[in-house]
């Protein structure tokens, strides 16, 4: 159902579809049973990676993935991620070595698992050098603990710095990036993907439908605007704008005849440097819906009729971004004498 790819130049390869587990647990589905369900369903339909990370739903989410794997962990290639503030603790967090050992563990621990094929930084640390990070995760390869390791939502030219470390310094280094990515938000599209393949790198996508936006359904319905309803208020400039746009880009899945989730999931997958988008489903409803969505290829026609309504490069609402916020903008002291 879904066609292989090569992860970076792991030389693993994975379907084009892959399952993200953020909505299992108390974060969204808190039936572990139905859940467990679900990781079996995607197996069975060919979905080959699996990707949750340990701050999700504080660590219950890696407990489902785990015993969902249960007799089938030789079935997958399981991603998770770690480094997103734990518990208020500022030694529970971020890149460093104390807590990249500690973390590992737990999730290890959580995933019923000797080993994770793919080990990812949720986000930049400003306060850990990358050579330190990269020689920890360099040193959990080399145990066999990880296979790989990759990051998340990190900015062009710290893939590049990133990148650069790596040959340097001679650890092995970041194989994989997971951006956000939609066709309300593509502002990767001017240097991040470039620079994910200008480096060989594997590109792992997320929110395909923005978080709700772009699943078809009122946004009242979406589980994310139950939890954060200022993100989806339509009476702010930039959300009004949004709700136009989407209602525009149902009228092109009309006409190609198709669910706006499945041209929204299509477009993410047509791009070259994706190596597999990551569904988020809540629901068996929703699951089997994105697996249909699987096969689904567009015609230049109607990529250039998306073109048309967001421009290439360009955030709806640049706000989206989920990067960190460098100091060096985020504290007054960094840029005022």
């Amino acid at each position: 159902m879904t066609s292989p790819r090569t992860l970076g130049t792991t030389g693993i390869s994975v379907g084009d579809t892959a399952l993200g587990t953020m909505m299992f647990g108390q974060w969204g589905n808190p039936d572990h049973a139905e859940a467990v369900r679900m990781i079996h369903r995607a197996i069975d339909a060919g979905v080959n990676l699996i990707d949750t990370a340990d701050v999700y739903a504080n660590g219950e989410t890696e407990e489902i993935v785990g015993e969902a794997l249960e007799g089938r962990r030789d079935e997958v290639v399981l991603a998770t991620k770690f480094g997103i503030p734990n518990a208020g603790d500022p030694n529970r967090q971020g890149a460093s070595p104390r807590w990249i050992r500690l973390a590992v563990e737990a999730s290890l621990r959580r995933l019923r698992t000797d080993w994770i094929d793919l080990y990812q930084l949720h986000r930049y640390d400003w306060t850990t050098g990358l050579d330190e990070t990269l020689g920890a995760l360099t040193d959990l390869q080399r145990e066999g603990k990880i296979r790989a390791f990759g990051h998340s939502s990190f900015p062009a030219e710290k893939i590049v710095e990133a990148q650069w470390v790596s040959e340097r310094r001679g650890h092995a280094r970041f194989q994989t990036e997971q951006p956000r990515y939609s066709i309300v938000n593509r502002a990767i599209e001017n240097a991040v993907l470039p620079t994910v393949q200008r480096y060989g790198m594997g590109a792992l996508s997320y929110g395909p439908l923005a978080a709700g936006w772009l699943s078809g359904r009122p946004l009242a319905e979406s589980n994310r605007a139950k939890r954060t309803p200022h993100v989806f208020d339509t009476a702010t400039p930039e959300n009004t704008r949004r709700a136009e746009i989407v209602e525009r880009l149902q009228a092109v899945a009309d006409g190609a005849g198709m669910p706006l989730p499945h041209l929204a999931t299509a477009f993410v997958r047509a791009h070259p440097a994706i190596t597999a988008v990551i569904i988020g489903p809540r629901t068996p409803e929703q699951l089997e819906d994105s697996l249909a969505a699987s096969d689904v290829v567009l015609g230049d026609d109607v990529l250039d009729a998306i073109d048309a309504i967001v421009a290439p490069g360009t955030d709806v609402n640049p706000g989206d971004m989920y990067h960190t916020t460098p100091p060096s903008i985020a504290d007054p002291r960094a840029r005022r004498r």
